[in-house]
Order: structure tokens, then C-alpha cells, then sequence
């Protein structure tokens, strides 16, 4: 089993900047998050920003792996990143995420529980690392806070809803065609295989759907 608070599998990974222009990052992404999500009072962006991590890793890094205790949340803040299940031999795509955008493993880090997935960058990514911890402070202290992390995890539900939604009652050209309404340049950062099994179809389906001749 995989420890979260051991990240030696993603250590040779890491590409820091020099402090001061990861400060100053640092504080930019805050303030980003704070207009996009929920606003966030001066006082809490400043202990934000003492207790979060800021790292750049590289393409293909595991933030978390299958079995692991994973006690994190990761924003996006450049970059793109994928959540997925292997069963019986089949990699099935179930989450993605981009820029402005948070992704963890729900189910463990809520349930404090072995986590049934494993979550991959798609590119080289610069994000945001919030520990249990961190996020349970904050929220105690500040409103701000607690509302934020409220209205995160309420759009992730809703991405998920859809999701399943349209797998349910929609017809895979209608998936597709959907999910490019939403992520116009998906096709271009994230590969055809994880974009098919996302969308509950094989990748033959999913080339024929792309074909201009199929789609007349």
C-alpha cells in the first residue's frame, strides 16, 4: 500500500521554481481561486498560502495511486490531469480535470479509506497541494474557506452527475459531442483511449463518431 504522506514515487518528479517567483505564483493562483470559487478575506488567503504547496511535476506522475491513503486535494493550476479505475485489465477513465479545476480521490479522502483509483497528469502540471489538515483548519476558522471548499466540491458532484447522466440517457455521439462543448481542445491534450473509455465506448466507436463521412 501506498502512504500519501511518503511521496517518494513522485519525488524525482518535482520541477521547482526559485522561492520568489513561487511566492509570487503562489499568490496569484490564491487569488485566482478566491475570484473563481468563492471569495476569500485577506486573512485567510495569508494563512492560505503559508499552509498549501505549490509544485510543478511532469506528465505521467501519480499523485495517487490504487490502495493508497490519499489525505490531498490538488488544484489545477496548469496543466490537466486524469482519474482512473483498472478492472480486470481495462483502464477506464473517470474524471478529468484542467486548469482552475480541483481533482483528489473523493471516496478516501472523505472516508479516510484505500483509494479504489489512481489519479495521472496528462502534461506537465503546475498545482496546488492542500493537505487534510490544512483544509480542516481553515474551514473551522474561516467561513470564507468552509464555502469555498463547499462550492468545489458541489460543481466536481455536478460534473460527475452529468456524467453518469449522460452515459444513461444519452447516445454516444451525443456524449462526444457534449463533452467537446465543455472541453473544446480535449482531443489535443488528452488521448483518444482515456476520451473513448470516459465516454463508455470503444475506440473504434469513438473514431467513427470523429469521422466527418459518419457524422453527415
Amino acid at each position: 500500500m501506498h502512504n500519501a504522506t511518503s511521496p517518494q514515487h513522485i519525488k524525482a518528479t518535482f520541477m521547482q521554481p526559485s522561492p520568489i517567483q513561487q511566492f509570487a505564483e503562489l499568490r496569484n493562483i490564491i487569488e485566482i481561486i478566491s475570484n473563481t470559487y468563492a471569495p476569500l478575506n485577506v486573512e485567510c488567503q495569508n494563512e492560505l498560502t503559508d499552509n498549501c504547496r505549490l509544485v510543478t511535476l511532469k506528465k505521467r506522475t501519480h499523485l495517487v495511486h490504487q490502495g493508497q491513503l490519499s489525505d490531498k486535494v490538488y488544484y489545477l493550476a496548469d496543466g490537466c490531469a486524469r482519474a482512473y479505475y483498472l478492472k480486470d485489465g481495462r483502464d477506464i477513465s473517470e474524471w478529468f480535470a484542467f486548469e482552475n479545476e480541483f481533482i483528489s480521490s473523493i471516496s478516501s479522502f472523505f472516508n479516510n479509506a484505500p483509494s479504489p483509483l489512481y489519479i495521472e497528469l496528462l502534461e506537465d502540471t503546475t498545482l496546488l497541494e492542500l493537505s487534510r489538515a490544512t483544509i480542516d483548519h481553515l474551514a473551522d476558522k474561516y467561513h470564507d474557506f468552509e464555502r469555498l471548499m463547499r462550492v468545489a466540491v458541489t460543481k466536481t458532484m455536478l460534473v460527475q452527475q452529468k456524467r453518469i447522466t449522460s452515459i444513461q440517457f444519452q447516445s454516444a455521439e451525443e456524449r462526444y459531442d457534449s463533452l467537446l462543448k465543455t472541453h473544446s481542445n480535449i482531443t489535443q491534450r488528452v488521448a483518444l483511449t482515456h476520451i473513448a473509455s470516459y465516454l463508455g465506448i470503444t475506440l473504434e466507436t469513438l473514431s467513427r463518431i470523429r469521422n466527418p463521412k459518419n457524422r453527415i
